[in-house]
C-alpha cells in the first residue's frame, strides 16, 4: 500500500512539474511575441525583439515611427531624439550586427557590423536575424520605419 501511495505521489509531482514548465514556456513565448517589432528598410522587413526594460517600453510606445538615421563609421545608423529616455547603461565590450541600443540618453543606434567597443549603451532590442542587414542599410543615411509586429 505504501508503494502505491509513493507511486501516485511521484506521478502527481511529475505532472505538476511538467505543467509548470509548460506554463512558463507559454508565458515566455507570449512575452516574446509582445516584444516583437519590425524594421522596414525600403522593401525589406526585419523583425526585432525588444528587451524587458523601461527604455524599450518607452521606445515601443512611440511606434510606429519613421526615422532618418545617419550613418556613422560605416557600422551603425543613429538618430538623436529631442526627448530623453530612461537609461540602464552597461559596457558591452562587443557590439553585434543587429543590436539596437541607446547611446547617452537620446540617441537610438542600430548596429550593422560586429566590433569591440569601450562605450556604454542601454539595451533596447536586437534584430532576430541580421543576415543581409549591412547590405540592406548600405553606408549612406537611410529612412527606417519601426512598427509593431
Amino acid at each position: 500500500m505504501k508503494i502505491k501511495y509513493s507511486i501516485i505521489l511521484g506521478l502527481f509531482l511529475f505532472i505538476q512539474g511538467f505543467t509548470t514548465v509548460m506554463a512558463n514556456e507559454i508565458e515566455q513565448k507570449e512575452i516574446n511575441m509582445n516584444n516583437k517589432i519590425k524594421l522596414i528598410i525600403g522593401t525589406k522587413v526585419f523583425v526585432a525583439t525588444l528587451f524587458e526594460n523601461e527604455t524599450a517600453k518607452e521606445f515601443k510606445r512611440m511606434l510606429p515611427i519613421s526615422l532618418n538615421m545617419i550613418d556613422l563609421n560605416k557600422n551603425e545608423k543613429y538618430f538623436h531624439f529631442s526627448k530623453n529616455f530612461s537609461m540602464d547603461k552597461f559596457s558591452p565590450k562587443m557590439i553585434n550586427s543587429g543590436d539596437l541600443m541607446l547611446w547617452n540618453d537620446n540617441s537610438l543606434v542600430l548596429f550593422y557590423e560586429t566590433f569591440s567597443t569601450n562605450y556604454q549603451y542601454t539595451k533596447v532590442g536586437k534584430i532576430d536575424n541580421p543576415n543581409m542587414l549591412a547590405q540592406t542599410l548600405g553606408s549612406d543615411d537611410i529612412k527606417i520605419t519601426f512598427d509593431l509586429e
